[in-house]
């Protein structure tokens, strides 16, 4: 699929058009190409709508549309794929944590599958060993000329055939590119429930687009509330019935004992620890699974529009 070339022709479209987009773009003394989309520079709803399907390596369409006003009165952020292994699992999964001292990022996009060190490529395959690498960074500084050029080593590239896309949650493009993982997020669920993602022949999601907060942290607990309390996916399956109904209920991030509260307070609960909260709970709030061979259709979950309200208006 070439993940990451997909990536770095989207991503040399976005510095061509850096003023229209309101981006800025430098390099590290090392070559590593930085896309600033929400840091120092303000960006805007079109840069994260390029920011994430540059994430979805260029095989996923992401657009907005008027959201479903029963749950929330605003835009909604709309996703779909023909690839959907390929652009939500190899590429647009947040599996990469990126760490120093003195830096925190999520690290997401094609270059995953350029390092290829998680366990979940011994599954999905789709590893790769490309000439160039991209990488989006959920991340409210710039990454130093160290972290950058660590980051080009573990993908396999030279410094200079590595871009990095930046941005905090809390800014327009952040918040739209977490929004935009609605069908991703189905997929891993279906993953860590054994599902055979090879099954999925298409994904599509709609998740509502949330208020940008007014500090990061407030922002995870809206752009997750979105997904989890919002987030509509239909995916177009092939297979039997008898399994579908089976993992079904288990899909929906109705499924968890955590369900039914602001992100942030169950955040807040678990210590501010992502891996103290129950996994189960990361999903959309609504999943139907098309069967393709059988033409029946089973729906699982429901949307909370009162936990967004609550989230949304904080």
């Amino acid at each position: 699929m070439q993940l990451n070339e997909n990536s770095a022709d989207l991503a040399g479209v976005m510095v061509g058009d850096a003023a229209l987009l309101r981006i800025s773009i430098d390099r590290c003394p090392s070559g590593v190409r930085r896309i600033d989309c929400g840091i120092d520079s303000p960006g805007g709803l079109e840069a994260g709508r390029r920011m994430a399907e540059i994430c979805l390596a260029g095989l996923a369409t992401v657009e907005f549309e008027p959201g479903n006003p029963d749950i929330w009165p605003g835009p909604a952020v709309v996703v779909r794929t023909d690839h959907p292994v390929s652009a939500c699992m190899a590429s647009q999964y947040a599996g990469w944590q990126i760490a120093s001292d003195d830096f925190f990022a999520i690290g997401s996009g094609p270059m995953r599958a350029a390092a290829g060190q998680e366990k979940l490529f011994e599954t999905i395959g789709c590893r790769e060993s490309p000439e160039v690498a991209v990488g989006v960074l959920e991340t409210r500084k710039l990454p130093s000329e160290t972290i950058c050029r660590n980051l080009a080593e573990q993908c396999g590239v030279v410094p200079g055939g590595l871009t990095l896309l930046l941005a905090p949650t809390a800014s327009q493009a952040g918040g739209v590119q977490v929004v935009a993982r609605s069908v991703e997020t189905s997929l891993h669920k279906l993953h860590e429930l054994g599902f055979d993602l090879s099954r999925i022949e298409s994904g599509w999601g709609t998740a509502p687009l949330p208020p940008v907060a007014k500090d990061d942290m407030s922002a995870i607990g809206r752009t997750n509330d979105a997904v989890l309390y919002g987030a509509e996916v239909t995916l177009w399956v092939r297979g039997d019935d008898a399994s579908i109904e089976s993992i079904g209920p288990k899909v929906p991030s109705s499924a968890s004992p955590d369900h039914g509260r602001p992100f942030i307070e169950i955040f807040q609960q678990y210590d501010r620890d992502f891996y103290k909260i129950d996994p189960h709970l990361f999903s959309p709030a609504v999943v139907t699974l098309v069967n393709l061979d059988t033409g029946e259709t089973h729906r699982f979950g429901h949307t909370a529009p009162r936990v967004i309200h609550e989230s949304f208006g904080r």
